[in-house]
């Protein structure tokens, strides 16, 4: 069962239990803690939306004083199993700063988002959830529909490559740290994860949906960033730096207070993304990965297969949690020339 704990989110290492999920969905209408400062220079708006599925989504839409019509937008999210407010409402108000509406959103089942049970992943809907969050941009008055690019951070940015792929609306995509969910769910790091590995997980996790269909309720793991200890991988203890300590705690974030169900993996592992990658050219992409961070093959691969227009931005001396908040580390001046640049 150690395995199936860790399958969908072994990069992360984290878990939690279904009544931490319920007390965090009561403090929802009344939690306003965010990561980081808003800017005197943006405005804040919480907005909802549905996508394609029914699902609505909760996000923070960030808007530059003063700043006009036909504005170009962004939509924004990750990472994988944050919530708003925390990295991607950071992007969505530096970009705010520099020109752009922004969109933060939490992803589908989870956060303030709807959708049950709470804590789990999907391929298609976590991808849909982008295309769901243009959808929204380009209804809204001050907006060129015409100029809406997306960001995705870590885990989002597979599935922000995926929709642009497939959503020909999105002009232009970055991702920072990027993870392909799926390709780690089912391969483990670097791919060294063998068939026979992979059929004992899905076997345990078929397994447990019976016990979850008895039970009438979704089983949940113990809390694993909890756990970390001097013996931990240090990408393990980076996360644990920001999720578990002042600097990116947030109660309704499943990396910091929860954890994903024991069944996540059963699409994700069988559902891969990224196979259309090429069709993103003619439209361009940039790929920001952190010199030192661990997911770092992730964007070279990426950036090896697909097609121009294309750029691969190395940070020096940066590991994969650096590109969620700090600010000397996030290249902010090159995401505003490249939207810029993209967005006309």
């Amino acid at each position: 069962m150690k395995k199936l704990t860790l399958i969908i989110a072994s990069f992360l290492m984290i878990s939690g239990i279904t009544a931490q999920t319920k007390q965090n969905s009561k403090k929802m209408n009344t939690t306003e803690h965010y990561t980081f400062q808003l800017s005197d220079k943006v405005t804040r708006q919480k907005v909802s939306f549905k996508n394609r599925y029914g699902i609505t989504i909760s996000g923070d839409l960030y808007f530059p004083k003063n700043a006009g019509n036909n504005l170009s937008a962004i939509a924004i999210s990750g990472p994988f199993g944050a919530v708003k407010e925390q990295s991607s409402g950071l992007y969505a108000n530096q970009m705010a700063e520099r020109g752009f509406v922004a969109l933060a959103f939490d992803p589908s089942y989870t956060g303030e988002s709807g959708g049950e049970p709470r804590n789990i992943a999907s391929s298609d809907i976590n991808t849909e959830d982008f295309s769901g969050a243009v959808d929204f941009l380009g209804l809204q008055k001050n907006v060129d529909r015409n100029k809406i690019g997306i960001i995705g951070i870590c885990g989002f940015g597979g599935f922000a490559l995926n929709a642009t792929a497939v959503d020909k609306r999105i002009k232009a995509v970055v991702t920072t740290s990027m993870y392909d969910i799926p390709r780690n769910a089912s391969n483990d790091y670097y791919d060294k994860r063998t068939p026979e590995e992979r059929t004992k997980i899905l076997t345990e996790m078929s397994l447990q949906r019976w016990k979850d269909a008895e039970s009438g309720k979704t089983a949940y793991s113990p809390n694993g960033l909890a756990q970390t200890n001097e013996q931990s991988p240090q990408f393990v203890k980076e996360y644990y730096d920001y999720y578990k300590t002042p600097r990116g705690f947030h109660e309704r974030s499943i990396n910091s207070n929860a954890g994903w169900s024991l069944t996540n993996g059963f699409s994700i592992m069988n559902l891969p993304i990224l196979a259309y990658i090429k069709e993103i050219s003619p439209r361009p992409m940039l790929l920001i990965a952190g010199e030192n961070a661990h997911s770092r093959y992730f964007s070279e691969d990426i950036y090896k297969s697909a097609s121009e227009p294309k750029e691969l931005m190395i940070i020096p001396n940066a590991v994969h949690v650096d590109l969620y908040d700090k600010l000397d580390k996030i290249p902010f001046a090159k995401i505003e020339d490249f939207f810029k640049m993209n967005l006309k």
